[in-house]
């Protein structure tokens, strides 16, 4: 399941995406008709996932990431469905080495913060056990 449509900008600290899918009736993530706004951690965990990607070495070995926690989110509206223009996804990495990334972020539209929180991302578990 892919949520994001583009990456519209990056460097080593953050990344900026666009979501263009979230009113369509079939969204997999909607429930009982609709799309709550919290499912744009999912959102937002996408765009870090594609940061690691975007700022993996050439020809490296990709790790499995877990999103292992999301702490201090804050939701300033009650679903994403109904919000026509496009999502806004940013993800900024505060921390991290190779084993564990925090991430604050952010799921705006038209300017106007619809949720946001930071979230913990464990990078290749099974060789931390």
């Amino acid at each position: 399941m892919c949520l994001l449509d583009a990456v519209l900008d990056w460097d080593a600290q953050r990344v900026r995406c666009r979501a263009t899918g979230h009113t369509a009736p079939d969204h997999p993530l909607r429930e009982a008709g609709r799309l709550g706004v919290a499912a744009g951690i999912e959102y937002a965990a996408q765009a870090m996932a594609v940061h690691g990607v975007l700022l993996a070495a050439d020809g490296a070995p990709l790790g499995v990431g877990y999103l292992a926690s999301v702490r201090g989110v804050r939701l300033h509206a009650d679903r994403l469905d109904d919000v026509a223009d496009d999502l806004l996804v940013q993800a900024e990495r505060l921390s991290g080495d190779d084993s564990v990334i925090l991430y604050q972020f952010t799921v705006s539209a038209a300017g106007r913060c619809l949720l946001e929180g930071r979230a913990s991302v464990v990078l290749d578990a099974a060789r931390l056990t």
